[in-house]
């Protein structure tokens, strides 16, 4: 049978039923906790994430978190909160506006903005994008844009100094939410779920002990279009399946392919399935309806983040 977009399909009720009942199992079992702790920001992963935690563990014995900051999307505590409601889980709040600013995170961010852009400033917000990976099969090369009060968008190439100082002033936001995730889970003796995906997992679109620090991950094996098919099978709402994925890192708003993947989940997943099946090139651009030099610039990429992110995955090391 030929390679096409329907071999990425899985059986939704099926997949459903195999997830529940390992994460009973792991958490039961293996980690001897209650219950499960989880952050939702009204994205299509955590609302997937949280829907099969009720059914694994019941609603009351799931804590759904929300973790805003000042510069996230107003929607996202709206629809998290609703999420929670529609699947009975508990939920509650937690501000970290305050944390971040003690640790430094916004005025560092700033200070490295300010060298590539010296007007930024009050009003300002910013993103760190990628250009598409089929124009041209080459390494990351980041650029930073401001969106000034005005609207006036100002795009430049980022050196790599202010590249490492702006991430890792931004991942202060990651590492800050998983240890108040941390805190919930310690007093309740619950398990903290992960909330990435095929893509996030392997190809390394986390923060090592941040997004990325969690007991289990239960979709960690599923392409991002996958996760879409869970969702709809779960009942997550319209409104959150339609939604754009966004990084929820930066003051602009920041969409996950413009940040990392840089091409459209359902050309990347497909691409990606056929290199793992070792279909040919050209079966695969057939199915994707790209050029074969696509599908070349596509997989090259998706190889060298998969090789980055070993280092994200690896436990700490010590002499044996």
């Amino acid at each position: 049978m030929a390679f096409s977009k329907e071999d990425l399909n899985i059986d939704p009720a099926e997949e459903t039923g195999r997830i529940v009942q390992w994460m009973r199992q792991s958490v039961g079992r293996r980690l001897h906790k209650q219950g499960a702790v989880i952050g939702i920001s009204g994205g299509i992963d955590s609302s997937v994430c949280l829907a099969l935690a009720v059914r694994a563990f019941g609603p009351q014995r799931v804590l759904g978190v929300a973790l805003p900051e000042h510069e996230s999307n107003s929607e996202s505590l709206y629809l998290a909160r609703n999420l929670a409601k529609q699947y009975g889980a508990r939920f509650i709040v937690e501000e970290i506006t305050d944390a971040l600013s003690g640790f430094g995170a916004y005025a560092r961010r700033d200070e490295a903005v300010k060298s590539v852009f010296p007007e930024f400033g009050e009003g300002y917000r910013s993103k760190i994008v990628l250009p598409p990976v089929t124009e041209k099969d080459t390494f990351n090369v980041f650029y930073l844009t401001i969106i000034a009060p005005d609207g006036q968008e100002k795009t430049k190439r980022l050196p790599l100094k202010e590249y490492l100082q702006i991430v890792a002033a931004s991942n202060f936001k990651q590492r800050t939410r998983m240890s108040m995730l941390y805190y919930h889970a310690d007093r309740l003796n619950y398990a903290v779920i992960g909330t990435g995906n095929k893509n996030e997992h392997e190809q390394g679109f986390f923060v090592k002990f941040g997004d990325g620090g969690a007991d289990l991950k239960p979709i960690a094996h599923l392409f991002k279009t996958q996760v879409y098919q869970l969702a709809e099978f779960l009942g997550i709402p319209e409104e959150i399946r339609k939604r754009t994925p966004t990084t929820d890192t930066y003051s602009a708003e920041c969409t996950q392919e413009e940040f990392f993947f840089r091409v459209p989940f359902e050309i990347g997943d497909l691409v990606w399935l056929g290199m793992e099946r070792q279909v040919p090139p050209e079966e695969i651009a057939r199915a994707a309806s790209i050029s074969v030099q696509e599908v070349i610039n596509i997989q090259n990429d998706i190889k060298r983040k998969i090789r980055t992110a070993e280092y994200l995955k690896m436990n700490p090391l010590h002499l044996d």
